[in-house]
Parts: structure tokens; sequence; C-alpha cells
């Protein structure tokens, strides 16, 4: 789940990631989807869906792979509504949800789950002690920078603790930039949120983000068409 809360809690159903239109975007453009979308859009103008209906619903297979991987006390960072801390707590497990935005904190609480509205990179609660963290939805993109965010997740989870990524397909590299949410509408134009710095991570570069945090690859794993990995510390 994108940490920015320009969409207005992330209402909005879209498709799934990776489909939809890809050309350049420019402000006030009138859409022709039949719905109301949500994109992330690049600096140069490319853009992709955000899945909002997907994290409003309940686990998805891939998630629930990647649920099953955790056996003990867990943070979600960028948990969105909720549905992986959900899951966590359905299973007994210690967990929490931690999100900028009141919304998703919101929704989170509202499945039954603990989460609190804070930054990934402020002080959290049971720094070091957490046997996971997640960063699952692309929220390997927090901040723009993937090797200082997983500085942070490796300073979180304990030392045999891990640290479970969603990656990008093999082929992307690593991307880093500016982007913005865009959300439009059948008549509307195209409206932007504020500009923030991103990141995209293939599976190819997993391992020298990872390496400069102190952590290493275990292992890489696909869930359906997507792609997670599963860091440890070195």
């Amino acid at each position: 789940m994108i940490q920015t809360d320009p969409a207005g809690g992330f209402e909005v159903p879209l498709g799934e990631p990776g489909t939809g239109p890809t050309a350049p975007v420019e402000p006030g453009t009138v859409l022709t989807t039949t719905r109301p979308a949500h994109w992330l859009v690049h600096a140069d103008g490319r853009h992709c869906p955000l899945p909002v209906r997907r994290w409003h619903g309940p686990p998805e297979p891939a998630v629930r792979s990647v649920v099953a991987r955790c056996t003990g006390p867990t943070i979600d960072l960028g948990c969105g509504p909720g549905r992986l801390t959900g899951a966590l707590a359905q299973r007994g497990l210690v967990a929490l949800g931690v999100d900028i935005s009141a919304d998703a904190v919101r929704l989170t609480r509202a499945r039954g789950a603990a989460a609190i509205r804070r930054d990934v990179f402020e002080p959290l609660p049971g720094e070091g002690r957490w046997a996971h963290a997640l960063l699952i939805d692309g929220n390997i993109g927090i901040g723009g920078d993937p090797t200082t965010l997983l500085r942070r997740c490796a300073a979180l989870v304990t030392a045999d603790g891990t640290v479970l990524v969603e990656l990008e397909p093999p082929g992307l590299g690593l991307w880093r930039g500016q982007v913005q949410v865009a959300s439009g509408g059948p008549g509307r134009g195209l409206y932007r949120g504020p500009s923030f710095r991103w990141a995209r991570v293939g599976v190819e570069a997993a391992q020298p983000a990872a390496a400069g945090a102190g952590l290493r690859v275990r292992e890489v794993f696909r869930a359906g068409r997507r792609w997670f990995a599963e860091l440890v510390h070195r």
C-alpha cells in the first residue's frame, strides 16, 4: 500500500497492477474508464493502475502464501486497509499495522487488528523484537531508497527475524524517482496528488539493495504472477 493519502482513503476500486494504460497522461485528461480509478504516475508520465479494490478485499492467495511464512510477532509496514494485518491477527499472531493514512489505520482496526498512524522511519513499538517485517504491495518503494528502507526493517526485526518484501518481475532492475497518485473517472479530468519519492525493485535488484542494508536474500518465491523475497540478516 502506497504510504500517501491524496486519494482520500483508497476507497476507489481498481484492476490488477501492471495492467491498463502505460502512456503519458497530462493533467486534465478526460478518462475513458467506466468507473473511478487511481494510478501511480511517474515523473516521465508513465502510469500504472493502483489495485485499491484488491487492497480492500480479503487476503488473496499470493498474500496468504506470505502470511503463512510468519510464525511470530509481525509488523506490517504500509498496511493500508489491513488485509495482511487482519489475516495475521486471525491466526493468533501478534501483529501491528503501520500507515501514515488515518483512513488506513481506521480500516485496519475495523478488521479487528492493531494499527498505528506513523511514518515507518519514526520510532515504532517493539523495535528489534519483531520476528517478521512486511513490505508488500510495492511498499519496498517507500521513501524512494530501498536500501535505506531495508536497513530500517533490519533494525525492527530480531537477529534471526525475516523481512518479507514484494518485488517486481525479473527484468525491471532498480527504478527510483518522483511519482504522484492520480485519480479520475467517467467524464472527469485527471487529478494529481503531491509528488513524492518512490522506488521499484525487480527480482535481480533485490540482493544488492539487501546487501547495503546488512541483509541477504535467503529465498525468492513466486505466487501466481507476483514475486516475493525473504530477507535475513547477513
